[in-house]
């Protein structure tokens, strides 16, 4: 908890927790190359790997395309969980959007959409995730595993062999331990 405010801060990332890029990228691939929506992800792998060989690097090339962040999916509950969290908490979003440089500003007319009662003060585009706050939940090891608060691992099927966090399944598993 900070010492200058009563409210803890919490920082929640956006791809795969806030918003449902894989369903976007199922989607596509199921558009573009008939890839099945419901194709079985083995745990412990990203999408991609799951994928026939020869579409390898197409991720990238759907990541960079200008629109790619704007129309995806909330993830169930998401919005509704983070409007009541903020009763609690000083909420962040955070998100590495600088690796796919379209993404800044469809990410932000995301949000303003979905989540309109974030302020544009309590966001951040980054890189790495250097930010100071209570609790962080992300679906990636590599943002949390120096954060020095509470790590909140957000299930996708590319952390389920990672064991050592706490793993929060759904929104409604955030509100169960956090409201």
């Amino acid at each position: 908890m900070n010492a200058n405010d009563e409210k803890p801060r919490l920082i929640i990332d956006m791809d795969e927790v806030l918003a449902d890029t894989l369903h976007k990228f199922l989607f596509l691939y199921n558009r573009d190359y008939g890839i099945r929506m419901d194709i079985h992800q083995e745990p412990g792998k990203e999408l991609h790997e799951n994928l026939p060989e020869h579409l390898n690097g197409q991720w990238e090339i759907y990541a960079h395309q200008k629109g790619f962040f704007r129309d995806i999916p909330p993830m169930p509950g998401a919005i509704e969980i983070v409007k009541a969290l903020q009763a609690r908490y000083h909420v962040y979003i955070v998100s590495a959007a600088i690796e796919f440089r379209n993404s800044l500003e469809d990410k932000l007319d995301w949000l303003a959409e979905h989540f309109p009662f974030i302020p544009w003060t309590n966001i951040a585009f980054t890189g790495d995730k250097i930010i100071a706050a209570d609790i962080m939940i992300d679906d990636r090891i590599k943002n949390l595993a120096h954060f020095p608060g509470r790590k909140l691992l957000f299930s996708s099927p590319h952390n389920l062999l990672i064991t050592g966090y706490e793993r929060v399944n759904n929104w409604q598993e955030v509100a169960k331990l956090l409201l």
